[in-house]
């Protein structure tokens, strides 16, 4: 028997996009794809928005024990910013709704906090792109290091290559 041949593609294999993965406590939680938020951003701005989106995401471990032993005065709702529903559950902490409610709502609270962390993570790509059109550094002149060799900038009192104290130049007189 023949076997089928391949299918041939025109374009090149690409690899698989990177998976960010942040350990807490042991477990592992996959939040996002690179390429999704990052896609066509500089160094600069990816290290940028990696700090910024490590600020701002929140965790589903958290906000599930926040549902679950806080949930009668609101606390997972505050925990995602929803502070409108969170100050009516505090309104009503006095009754047992909230406190029923809160248990119900630990089971929607992992994929509530995946929403709030792509909101999150879709912003901050937003505004980096918005604010780093075509962003440069500037270059400064700079002397090579006498111990590495590195550049250091013009008045720099210590290299940031190897850290030695740099002599201040004397101007001629």
């Amino acid at each position: 028997m023949k076997q089928p041949a391949e299918p041939t593609h025109t374009t090149e294999p690409q690899p698989p996009p990177l998976r960010i993965v942040h350990q807490h406590s042991g477990a592992h939680t996959v939040t996002f794809n690179d390429p999704i938020y990052t896609a066509g951003m500089n160094d600069h701005q990816r290290a940028w928005f990696y700090a910024e989106y490590e600020h701002a995401r929140r965790d589903e471990i958290v906000g599930v024990l926040l549902a679950i032993f806080l949930g009668t005065f609101g606390i997972h709702h505050f925990y995602l910013r929803r502070n409108g529903l969170g100050f009516l559950y505090l309104l009503f902490s006095w009754t047992v709704i909230p406190a029923i409610l809160g248990l119900i709502e630990a089971f929607f609270m992992p994929s509530r906090v995946r929403r709030y962390n792509a909101a999150q993570a879709a912003y901050i790509s937003g505004q980096i792109r918005a604010n780093s059109y075509s962003w440069q550094p500037t270059s400064a002149p700079t002397t090579p290091c006498p111990a590495c060799g590195g550049p250091i900038e013009t008045g720099a009192v210590f290299c940031p290559h190897c850290g030695i104290a740099i002599a201040p130049i004397q101007p001629a007189v």
